[in-house]
């Protein structure tokens, strides 16, 4: 890492860090339980405070997790709402609310590139994000790769007409966007392409979100073990912990008595999701600490951006296509 680039993550650390309670204070005190996480306002997965930690209140109600609670819990549920409303009522308006926080995903991640000097074709990204978060609906997994190979295509051949200088590092983080979000989320109309799709997406959902509510109280009360003192501080094992048994036994449960699949069936799903729903977050902790951003947008209060909210749910979707399919077919 370059000089810049080590001077702009001390910055980083020493202002809080992330909205996912990554900053390190700088006294090298105790750790407050960190932000918020999942889509219906599941608090930052297996975060939780390390003995020591001092109040954390950010202004507007935030306590002792550094956030606007309030705000967080409010925008939690109402996307809640308006998630469950469209995946029952028409499976194509679920698609358009998909395509919808994907598209503002890639918006943020290339506004977030460009702090260091990155700048990529957003015309074609958003083009093939729109393609594979919806065409996989209808052409299945064939789609989904043609459409990611297109876009990839078009990704490096658009940069190319814009000159030499730059174009490696342009055009490498143009295709990293077509992957994370686009790809991943291309798996979401495949989960709900089945007559039980709707099921099976709020099982995907509400795992990966009872992944980071059993994460945020197992850590506040709990956590004193740090699971990763570079990466995200505030994680803990205690709070991993408490994210695994809420994803088991949210697994066993859902799996059981939607899909009439085993509960062994969920258990196991659960157990996959709590460690891809860690890795999604410490992944997207890792993207800000080095573009040396402390969220990746500004649009849900008490949340962040919309990828702040993605990340766990993102890691956790195509184990779980991989998973229900194999169990319930």
């Amino acid at each position: 890492m370059d000089g810049t680039a080590a001077a702009g993550d001390r910055s980083f650390a020493e202002t809080g860090g992330s909205g996912d309670g990554d900053g390190v204070p700088p006294t090298g005190g105790g750790l407050e339980p960190g932000g918020t996480g999942g889509v219906s306002g599941g608090f930052g997965g297996a975060e939780g405070g390390v003995p020591g930690a001092g109040p954390g209140g950010a202004a507007g109600g935030g306590g002792r997790t550094g956030r606007n609670l309030p705000a967080a819990v409010a925008v939690g549920v109402a996307l809640g709402v308006v998630v469950i409303a469209s995946l029952y009522i028409v499976k194509i308006a679920f698609l358009l609310v998909v395509l919808a926080a994907v598209g503002l995903g890639v918006h943020e991640l290339t506004k977030a590139v460009a702090v260091r000097g990155i700048q990529v074709p957003v015309v074609p990204l958003l083009v093939g994000m729109t393609a594979m978060v919806v065409g996989p609906f209808w052409g299945g997994p064939a789609f989904l790769v043609g459409a990611f190979a297109l876009t990839v295509m078009v990704v490096l051949a658009w940069r190319m007409f814009q000159g030499a200088e730059g174009f490696v590092r342009d055009a490498t983080a143009g295709v990293f966007i077509a992957v994370y979000p686009s790809l991943l989320a291309g798996f979401i109309p495949l989960l709900l392409k089945p007559d039980d799709g709707p099921d099976r997406v709020l099982i995907f959902i509400a795992v990966t979100v009872a992944s980071d509510i059993g994460g945020y109280f197992a850590g506040i009360m709990f956590g004193k073990h740090r699971m990763s003192p570079l990466i995200s501080p505030k994680k803990t094992w205690e709070g991993f912990a408490g994210s695994a048994l809420a994803c088991v036994v949210a697994g066993a449960l859902l799996v059981r008595f939607l899909l009439e699949g085993a509960y062994w069936q969920g258990a196991v799903l659960g157990a996959v999701v709590v460690v891809c729903a860690t890795l999604g977050d410490l992944i997207e902790s890792v993207i800000k600490r080095d573009l040396g951003i402390k969220d990746m947008g500004t649009l849900l209060p008490g949340h962040g951006g919309v990828m702040d909210r993605l990340d766990s749910l993102l890691f956790t979707l195509v184990p779980v296509w991989l998973l229900l399919t194999l169990f319930i077919g």
